[in-house]
This record gives C-alpha cells, structure tokens and sequence, in this order.
C-alpha cells in the first residue's frame, strides 16, 4: 500500500482504506501534527498498514495538518476546537469563527466537546457557548465527530441534541468517562465510543468497554499527548494489537472476529 504520495489522488483513501493491513488496525484518535515530523509518523504508519483518524485542537492546528498530510490516503484529519484551548483563552472568538467556515467543507471534525474537570469549569459558559457553535456547524449531518468529554457527557448530549447534530451525524466519543447513564443514552443515539489502554485501567472502563456493542466499538492510542513528542508507529501498532486482544479476552468473543468487526466500522466510518 502507497499511502502518502506526492501528489493528491483523485481517488484519495479508497486504496488506503480498503488496503489498510490483514488486521485492519486503526487509531481512531491520535494527534499526528503533535509529533515532531507528522509525515514521517504517517509513513511509519503506512509500513505497519494501519490506518488514522488524527484529530487536531484549533483551526490553525487543522490547517497545518492537512497540508503535511494532505497526500497521506491512510489518514484521515479531524477539524478541531479542543474545550481545553477554550478554556485556558488559547482560542477566542476568532478562532471560533474560522472553525465555522472550515467546518462548511469538511467531513471529519474533532478533537471538538466540553471538559468540566478541576479549573475548566470556571470556563463552562465560555466552553459551552463555543460547542454550541461548534454543533451548529454540523447540524447538516454526514459528519464524522471525535468527541472529548470529561464530566460533561450529558451536557455534550444535549448540545448536540439540541442543534440537530446529534442523530444525523457519527459521533465517536472518544475515552468515555461519563455515567453508565450517559453511556447508554449515547448508544441509543447511535454513537460509538473508542477505547485506548488508559481506558481500560480503570474498572469502570472496562466495564464500559464490554457494554459498548461491537459493531459501535473503535481503537484509538490518543497519542502523541502532547506537541513535541514522536508517534512511534511501531509501538503504537503493538499497543493496538495488545489492546484488541484485551478487549477480546474482556468480552469472551472471537479475537478475529471482534478484529474482523472493528476494522469494518473503522472503514467505514473513515473511508
């Protein structure tokens, strides 16, 4: 599989996706700009056959990202608006803005939610306020969300509920941390939930992981955690293969079928 060229395909993904290895492995949020030399962390990812959906946290970020990226058919970039850059003042009204005229033309949003942990919830109105323009954006449907919530699930159900972006839309929350409640509600809606290793160190993650169904279940590494480190796509390709067979081994079911079934949704929703 060639899947950074240099050049655009006019067929661009279809090759990468349905190629994309014999285990189908995808991380389904990362943030390949945060590493030191995102086109090379792709084409590291290409070798293994693995296919992303790499999330950016502002406008300018997801600018950036799509033009290193841009000849990457195994990746896909998320337009985001991460609650923290709103929170700390990182992002402002302009920023907003700019996400609203992107958001028009793209299909894949993220990292994009609401988080109410420790100092953010001094933020909440600003926060709100921000992802309701957010879901506006994307009340049109045919979008592919990736979504941060931290204890603020129902909240960011409600948004999106109430702007019309919730039914029509693939909302993937990503490292579900809210209520059994909420989890359930989400899947009701219809939305899939991706788990990473951090996830699945909790008890109440797991058990999370074993409820999610598996045709609504993804992997993702969130990885880099921060601008500066590398994505070392070896180690991020082990990582995902021990982690499907802990889910495996968690939900008592056929680790080729689980795979089998993970690797469907994911090109699915991605390609």
């Amino acid at each position: 599989m060639t899947a950074c060229r240099p050049e655009r395909s006019a067929q661009r993904g279809v090759e990468g996706f349905c190629a994309a290895s014999a285990v189908g492995l995808f991380d389904m949020h990362c943030h390949l700009d945060f590493a030191p030399d995102a086109l090379t962390a792709a084409r590291g990812m290409a070798a293994y056959g693995m296919g992303a959906f790499s999330v950016t946290v502002t406008p300018r970020g997801y600018e950036r990202a799509t033009e290193l990226l841009e000849a990457c058919d195994a990746v896909r970039v998320g337009l985001g608006l991460h609650p923290w850059w709103i929170a700390d003042g990182s992002c402002d009204e302009r920023d907003v803005a700019q996400f609203e005229r992107l958001a028009a033309g793209e299909r894949f949003i993220g990292e994009v939610g609401l988080d109410f942990a420790g100092d953010r919830a001094a933020a909440r109105e600003a926060q709100v306020a921000a992802f309701g323009r957010v879901a506006q954006a994307c009340a049109g449907g045919g979008k592919v969300l990736s979504i941060h919530a931290v204890r603020a699930a129902g909240e960011v159900l409600d948004v999106l509920e109430g702007a019309g972006a919730l039914a029509e839309n693939a909302c993937i929350f990503h490292w579900f941390s809210g209520t059994s409640d909420e989890l359930q509600r989400a899947l009701r809606e219809g939305s899939f939930c991706s788990v990473n290793p951090r996830m699945l160190a909790s008890k109440r993650g797991r058990a999370y992981a074993q409820a999610v169904p598996a045709e609504r279940l993804l992997l993702e590494t969130d990885a880099p955690s921060k601008s500066g480190e590398p994505y070392d796509p070896a180690a991020e390709d082990a990582r995902l293969a021990a982690l499907l067979e802990t889910l495996a081994a968690l939900r008592r079911t056929s680790l080729d079928e689980l795979a089998d079934r993970i690797a469907r949704t994911s090109r699915a929703l991605l390609g």
